[in-house]
């Protein structure tokens, strides 16, 4: 498994910065009432934070240096009550604006799985499951801070360097510019970093969904790697994956934390040049005691919320790339979706016609080229043909997972385009290749073809394909808990519990794509007569490689080279001694078990 099959793949949308915080932050928007809490909160405590260096300054002008005791006992009196009322409203704020924040990040990851779920089957082609999760989870939990500190840090923050800057200029203008000189040199650094923060980040955001995917897959896939004593070639590609992944965060950590140095260093310079400016060029017998040390405390008021503001714009670059990977799959449109007249689906009685479709997965190679047939209510259908000739295509068009380019795939006369998604396929019964089982019991299992299934209707398709024999074997039977995709249980078993899924599901039409693929000779063989009697009034579609499993069929229908080359029954297609004729005897020599 090579790295370069993780590289990056993904194509970031380059929405312009503001747009994309301004669709972050509108979720607040949700909850006006709490945020103004808090901001009345912060309003609050702002205002006592500018206070306490005048509270200093009277203290030292006005009471100290005059000896005024009582004056002295009240000054520090109100400003301690004022001060502990802050410091209880700035614990209700964080408690306010977690439970926002924590509202906002279910409300964001509800709305990104529940829009995952719409996607069709070419969003999924397309992208890894492990780089899914990491939106999902990962990239989410990185917005908490960002939501929490944009009202917590954010708005008191700016309005502090304004009233301080304020304040410094009304009490004395040639101070307050000594102290803010180096403002400049900050912003102008703040706006060199930000240009590279940004890249880095996002580089550090794929390279962790890269490693994501990557682990994802290789847990999945740990039967295959030990069996081909792969475990050194993987382990090789994690380190590597590893390293990227670390080289890249170390990059963007270097870039963000020269912000902080940059402004250490501005910060410094200020507070020299006040000094020198209030000592050496105005003279000490101009500046009291107390406006020296109101000015020393409003310039650390000053540069304290600057740095806090840098850290946030840090904060905010750092997970920039995250929101913008959010909002990327959130408008990622389906391509299989309802048209705007859409109508339900009738009754199906399961008439089905394909009128010259054509299909491509990668154009211009057509996996099916002007494909036209009729099949009458009832009708068993067999698909044969080599691997990839486009039988499971078919049935794919008809349950509508993928649209048609040309022509159309009518059931009972209407189009299924022209019908809700919904509709068409809750009155379907598909058992794919893949037999996929869910964490939970047996008897769960077997109810996802129909949630609202009855025990007796469970047991019943259980028996129907042979199924329930072994459920009871085991020891807490139809409750039997089980771990993800069925572990514990042969594929055989699996597969058999899939097949009871969807004969619970009482459906109009089947699709069985390699239904008894996993099952012995033995099992096969019983199984047959629970498809016979789920097969019996309803339009079916077998898929089978296993020639043996289709002898029943009404028709069959030979695919390869983009169409249907040969038709009939099984007798009809043996005596013709054409494709169908050297499938069979290439089984007969090689029998498939």
């Amino acid at each position: 498994m090579a790295v370069n099959s993780y590289k990056d793949d993904e194509q970031s949308i380059q929405a312009g910065k503001l747009k994309t915080l301004g669709r972050l932050f509108s979720y607040l928007l949700t909850y006006k009432k709490q945020i103004a809490i808090v901001l009345t909160i912060m309003a609050f405590c702002v205002v006592v934070t500018l206070m306490n260096p005048l509270f200093i300054e009277s203290a030292i002008d006005k009471y100290i240096t005059t000896n005024h005791k009582q004056g002295l006992l009240l000054l520090v009196g109100t400003a301690a009550i004022l001060n502990l009322l802050m410091i209880g409203g700035i614990k209700l704020r964080m408690y306010l604006m977690a439970k926002v924040c924590n509202s906002i990040l279910v409300t964001i990851r509800q709305e990104l799985y529940t829009h995952i779920q719409t996607l069709d089957f070419n969003f999924f082609d397309s992208r890894p499951t492990g780089k899914i999760l990491a939106r999902i989870i990962g990239d989410i939990n990185s917005l908490k801070d960002v939501l929490n500190n944009f009202v917590t840090t954010l708005i008191p923050d700016f309005i502090t360097v304004v009233a301080v800057a304020v304040i410094m200029f009304v009490k004395n203008p040639a101070l307050a510019a000594a102290a803010l000189c180096s403002l400049p040199l900050t912003i102008l650094s703040l706006c060199l970093i930000q240009t590279f923060s940004h890249k880095r980040w996002q580089i550090f955001r794929k390279k962790a969904s890269n490693l994501n995917a990557f682990v994802h897959e290789d847990i999945s896939g740990i039967r295959i790697i030990q069996s081909f004593t792969a475990e050194a070639e993987t382990s090789d590609t994690f380190a590597k994956l590893v390293k990227e992944h670390r080289t890249s965060f170390l990059d963007a950590c270097r870039i963000n934390d020269s912000l902080g140095s940059a402004i250490d260093f501005c910060w410094g310079l200020g507070v020299t040049v006040l000094y020198f400016v209030g000592i050496m060029v105005i003279g000490t017998d101009k500046v009291s005691v107390g406006t020296f040390i109101a000015f020393g405390t409003y310039i650390g008021m000053f540069w304290n919320p600057i740095m806090n503001l840098s850290n946030f714009y840090n904060q905010i670059i750092t997970n920039l790339a995250a929101a913008e990977r959010i909002f990327e799959i959130m408008d990622a449109k389906a391509e299989i979706t309802d048209a705007a007249n859409v109508t339900a689906m009738p009754k199906i009685i399961g008439k089905v016609t394909f009128s010259h479709v054509t299909f491509s997965y990668d154009p211009p190679v057509k996996v099916l080229d002007r494909v036209s047939f009729e099949i009458q209510p009832g009708e068993t259908i067999a698909l044969v043909g080599p691997t990839g000739a486009g039988k499971t295509t078919i049935v794919n068009l008809i349950s509508r997972f993928y649209d048609v380019q040309e022509g159309s795939v009518c059931i009972d006369g209407l189009d299924v385009r022209s019908v809700s998604i919904e509709s068409l396929r809750s009155q379907m019964g598909i058992m794919t290749q893949d037999n996929f089982l869910f964490t939970g019991t047996i008897r769960d299992n077997i109810r996802y073809g129909r949630l609202n299934a009855t025990d007796e209707e469970v047991e019943q398709a259980a028996k129907a394909v042979h199924a329930h024999e072994f459920i009871c074997k085991l020891e807490k039977g139809y409750d039997t808990e089980l771990s993800e995709r069925g572990g514990g249980l042969s594929i055989g078993q699996k597969q058999l519990l899939a097949f009871a899924r969807t004969m619970v599901s009482d459906p109009s039409i089947l699709i069985l794509d390699e239904a008894t693929s996993s099952i012995d000779t033995n099992t096969e063989l019983l199984v047959q007569e629970g498809i016979e009697a789920l097969l019996k009034g309803r339009t079916s579609f077998v898929i089978a490689h296993r020639l043996s499993t289709i002898q029943k069929a009404d028709r069959i229908f030979v695919i390869d080279n983009g169409g249907i080359v040969e038709e009939g029954t099984v007798h009809e297609l043996i005596a013709r001694k054409g494709a169908y004729y050297k499938l069979h005897m290439a089984q007969m020599v090689l029998p498939v078990s």
